[in-house]
């Protein structure tokens, strides 16, 4: 059974930092495109950061440039996403989703092309 499982969110202030895992149970992450999404009430879904199946790709959406960074450990079957100066407008639930590695990262992320999802976390930037 394939899951995928977030944890690392919560409720930080504006400026401050966290950082998202994702473990993956039940599939091999070798040969997967990994990315993480979020949706925002009443926002349509995002593509955050996305990372091709060896790590030699990164995609960013252009809110978190220089922001976020996106990171896996294939021998773990762990994929990250650390969140720095976060601002009110990334509160949302951020989950992590793997497809095949013919999905190129931007095909993964701009068009939210995915095979496995996780539940979320949920990531609230409040003062």
């Amino acid at each position: 059974q394939v899951q995928l499982v977030e944890s690392g969110g919560g409720l930080v202030q504006p400026g401050g930092s966290l950082r998202l895992a994702c473990a993956a149970s039940g599939l091999t992450l070798d040969y997967l495109t990994i990315g993480w999404f979020r949706q925002a009430p009443g926002k349509e879904h995002e593509g955050v950061s996305c990372i091709s199946s060896r790590g030699g790709y990164t995609f960013y959406a252009d809110s978190v440039k220089g922001r976020f960074t996106i990171s896996r450990d294939n021998a773990k079957k762990m994929v990250y996403l650390q969140m720095n100066s976060l601002k009110p407008e990334d509160t949302a639930v951020y989950y992590c989703a793997a497809a095949g590695d013919l999905t190129t990262v931007q095909r993964m992320c701009v068009y939210l092309r995915k095979d496995y999802w996780g539940q979320g976390t949920q990531v609230t930037v409040s003062s």
